[in-house]
């Protein structure tokens, strides 16, 4: 396989004033000269209220290496919330802008690794040429896999390695990536996966007050992240995190045309961690707040 070197001119952070949220203590362009990957390592500020980070052309791998906060990410996909850890991996979709707000218990250290988008897209048509489906990859890598944490760990620790050391880090990572998180689907789910989408929707309908994760629901069903999230979208044509979503905004209405409970009270019963965060969802997926869907 041949890869093009298409980090050469990306220039990741334009219109994006990193220097007020980050220190960077290396980068594999300047520090080893690598032009087929590039590799981040930073030190956060703690405290951050807004930040926004542009979309990116290429996917990006991030691996927190210490320092602990709770983070909470919106984008296309919605409000998410989780904890920042130490092997937290997690995967950046190429081309979705984040806001961002957090609030750590002190130093935060990072690596951060940039895949070329070409490389995956010379590996996905050798693969049989199916378009990368990078939410899905994203939602599997989320489950954890120590393989792709040590590898960016290996290559966040370099001290000296040639761009054909870096050109064949992203091959292997672009590789395992779409070989264990984003299989080949089949044209159309078998009857039984279809049952387990409908079985994953009564999980959902079961503990839709409790913080559920995505893996929970794989767990219940029988499932890996991944194959739940494939077939998930190719029945119901949205992810289960949306899906969710969508029923919790659902019962909120329910509560709020049949009940006199505060909002305060109806949040948690519908899986919100807060009133405001209740009020936020319900903004943006019905266009007013709860209180004035009440009124009316």
């Amino acid at each position: 396989m041949v890869f093009d070197s298409t980090l050469l001119d990306l220039q990741p952070y334009v219109g994006f004033d990193a220097d007020l949220y980050v220190r960077r203590t290396r980068c594999s362009w300047e520090d080893l000269g690598w032009r087929s990957l590039l590799v981040h390592r930073f030190e956060h500020v703690p405290v951050v209220e807004h930040m926004e980070l542009p979309g990116k052309a290429d996917p990006q791998l991030v691996l927190p290496v210490a320092g602990r906060a709770e983070m909470e990410e919106r984008g296309a996909g919605g409000v998410r919330r989780f904890t920042w850890a130490p092997g937290r991996l997690e995967l950046q979709i190429p081309d979705q802008p984040l806001t961002c707000r957090y609030r750590g218990d002190g130093t935060m250290r990072s690596v951060q690794v940039h895949i070329p988008r070409g490389t995956f897209d010379v590996v996905a048509e050798q693969m049989g040429g199916r378009p990368v489906d990078y939410e899905a990859m994203a939602a599997s890598l989320a489950a954890g896999d120590p393989l792709i944490e040590e590898a960016v760990r290996a290559a966040g620790g370099l001290g000296e390695a040639s761009d054909l050391y870096a050109e064949s880090v992203a091959a292997f990572l672009a590789v395992h990536l779409l070989t264990r998180h984003s299989p080949a689907a089949d044209p159309r789910p078998p009857a039984r996966e279809d049952a387990r989408v409908h079985a994953a929707v009564a999980v959902m309908r079961d503990r839709l007050a409790d913080q559920v994760t995505l893996a929970d629901i794989a767990d219940e069903v029988h499932l890996s992240v991944y194959h739940l999230v494939r077939v998930f979208k190719e029945s119901t044509g949205t992810t289960p995190h949306r899906f969710l979503t969508r029923l919790r905004i659902e019962e909120a209405k329910r509560l709020l045309r049949v009940t006199d409970l505060a909002i305060a009270q109806i949040a948690p019963r519908c899986g919100f961690a807060s009133p405001g965060a209740l009020s936020a969802a319900f903004l943006r997926h019905t266009g007013e707040r709860p209180s004035d869907y009440r009124n009316s």
